[in-house]
C-alpha cells in the first residue's frame, strides 16, 4: 500500500464510497479539496479512481492497514459506512487510535450514533432521518427548502404570507408575531437581499426564515 504524502489542511480522508460517502467525496473535489477515499470494495474504488485525488482498496477496521496510508496524518475523516455498523464503529476506533482530529460517522439511527459517539465520533450524522423531516416539511407545500439544526433551530425557504404583502416587515411585526427572523428576500428576477426592520414584502417574494423549529413552521403555515 501506498504512503498518503504530503497531508494539507484541505486534504480531507472519506472512509466508505457507497452513496453517501461518494456525494460527500464529491462535494469536496467540487470545493476544491484533496481526498484520500477508501473502501474495501475493488468495484467501488474503481468507479471512484478517476474523480478522486486518491483512491486506496483497504480495510478501514484494521488499524495498521490505515497505518501505512498514513491516516495519522490526517486531521479530517468522513466514515460513510452505514449498513455495517461493526465495520463502521470499528473504523471509528481505528481513526481514534490513530489521532485523527475531527471524525464526522454516518449513523443509520440513533443506537448507532450513540454508539459512534462513545466510541470517539465527534461529530454524528443522520442523513436519512434528516432528509426524511426535509421532505416531510416540503411535501405539504408550506416550504420549499428546510434545514433543521440539532438544537432544535431551523432555517427554511418559505413563500411570503398573503398578509405581509404590501408591508414592511416592521409594520407586520414579523419577529413580535411570531418570535422568528426574516433573515432575507429574494424577489423574482432580483438579487437576493439581507432583510432589515424597513424592507417591504411583495406577494411573490421567497423569504428565508430562521427561528426556533416550532416557530418557523407556524410562520410557514400561514402562507
Amino acid at each position: 500500500m501506498a504512503r498518503q504524502r504530503n497531508v494539507s489542511d484541505s486534504t480531507v480522508l472519506v472512509v466508505g464510497l457507497g452513496r453517501f460517502g461518494s456525494a460527500v467525496a464529491n462535494s469536496l473535489i467540487r470545493m476544491g479539496h484533496e481526498v484520500l477515499g477508501v473502501d474495501e470494495d475493488p468495484a467501488l474504488v474503481q468507479r471512484m479512481s478517476d474523480r478522486l485525488t486518491q483512491v486506496v482498496q483497504a480495510d478501514s477496521t484494521d488499524t495498521e492497514a490505515l497505518r501505512q496510508l498514513g491516516v495519522a496524518d490526517f486531521e479530517r475523516a468522513v466514515v460513510g459506512i452505514g449498513g455495517d455498523v461493526e465495520a463502521s464503529v470499528l473504523t471509528v476506533l481505528s481513526l481514534v487510535e490513530l489521532g485523527v482530529g475531527n471524525i464526522w460517522a454516518k449513523a443509520t439511527n440513533e443506537r448507532h450514533g450513540r454508539i459512534l459517539e462513545s466510541t470517539g465520533a465527534h461529530h454524528v450524522v443522520y442523513p436519512e432521518a434528516r432528509m426524511g423531516e426535509r421532505v416531510a416539511h416540503m411535501v405539504t407545500g408550506k416550504m420549499i427548502d428546510y434545514i433543521e439544526f440539532d438544537d432544535d433551530y431551523a432555517i427554511v425557504k418559505t413563500r411570503a404570507p398573503a398578509v405581509l404583502a404590501g408591508l414592511t416587515l416592521a409594520e407586520y411585526g414579523v419577529r413580535s408575531r411570531f418570535g422568528v427572523t426574516v433573515v432575507g428576500v429574494k424577489r423574482p428576477k432580483e438579487d437576493f437581499t439581507y432583510a432589515r426592520p424597513e424592507t417591504p414584502v411583495q406577494k411573490e417574494d421567497l423569504l428565508i426564515v430562521s427561528g426556533p423549529t416550532a416557530l418557523v413552521e407556524k410562520f410557514a403555515a400561514i402562507t
